[in-house]
Formats: C-alpha cells, sequence, structure tokens
C-alpha cells in the first residue's frame, strides 16, 4: 500500500472517533487501531498462498508536518474558519504580494461559525507571500501571511 495512502489512512482514524479501520485491496489488506498510538498491521499475501501473514509494524506517532518559517514576520489565524481574501467573491483582495500595509489594516477575512471576523495585519510592511488560498480552511495559529 502505498505510504502517502496509509498515513492519509492513520490521520483519518486518529481525528475520528473511528478506533479500528481495517482496508482491503488488491496488494494486501491494512488495519488501523487506534489507542495510545496508532497500531498499524499490514497483512499481505505471501508469494504463492492463499492465507495472509501478519506485518506488524511498530507503534506510529502521529505528528503534526514540518513546516518551515517563512523569513520575515508572520500573521498567524486566531482562530479556526475558513479564509478570504476578499469581503465578497466578485471583490478586489484586501491585499496582494507586494502591497504596502500598515498595523491594523485588515488583510483578510476569516469566516467561523457564519461570522465574518476581520484579520488585521498586526506589524507595518510590505506583504511578502501569502500563505493560504482563497476558501482554504485554516486552523489556530496557522501562518497566514509574511510580512517583511
Amino acid at each position: 500500500m502505498d505510504l502517502r495512502k496509509l498515513k492519509t489512512l492513520i490521520d483519518l482514524v486518529s481525528e475520528s472517533n473511528v478506533s479500528e479501520l481495517e482496508i482491503t485491496e488488491a496488494e494486501g489488506k491494512v488495519r488501523i487501531v487506534k489507542g495510545g498510538g496508532a497500531m498499524v498491521q499490514q497483512y499481505a499475501p505471501a508469494p504463492g498462498a492463499q492465507a495472509a501473514a501478519p506485518v506488524v509494524a511498530a507503534p506510529v506517532a502521529i505528528a503534526a508536518p514540518v513546516v518551515e518559517a517563512p523569513a520575515g514576520h508572520t500573521v498567524k489565524s486566531p482562530m479556526v474558519g475558513t479564509f478570504y481574501r476578499s469581503a465578497s467573491p466578485g471583490a478586489k483582495a484586501f491585499v496582494e504580494i507586494g502591497a504596502v500595509v500598515k498595523e491594523g489594516d485588515t488583510i483578510c477575512i476569516i469566516e467561523a461559525m457564519k461570522i465574518l471576523n476581520e484579520i488585521e495585519a498586526d506589524k507595518s510592511g510590505t506583504i511578502a507571500r501569502i500563505l493560504c488560498e482563497n476558501g482554504q480552511a485554516v486552523e489556530y495559529g496557522q501562518p497566514l501571511f509574511v510580512i517583511e
């Protein structure tokens, strides 16, 4: 089974109320059991045999992806919600790369529970990078912009 697919399955189990998941595919069977740490058991078909022999992996630690810290000042999301670059779908974006902003200028909106929250620049400078796509779900503390 593809390692990315296995990681996705582990993430789904760890983030849900499901305590056990078993997937059977042509190349084999995978069983993921949630406990203190996720336990992954992969059953691969033995060459020339009908019975599947279990291959047990060590407990898998679920870790957050490593994200490099961008140079400059990072504006982070103060809440979980949906990131929007403009006030309405057809409107001009609040800021573009290269835009000069002052502390307190609105740079985006995060919608949370049907409430539109204007996010302001917490530092004056130039927008160097926009780290989220319009309409993307964002987490608390997720980097949104880099201001230099």
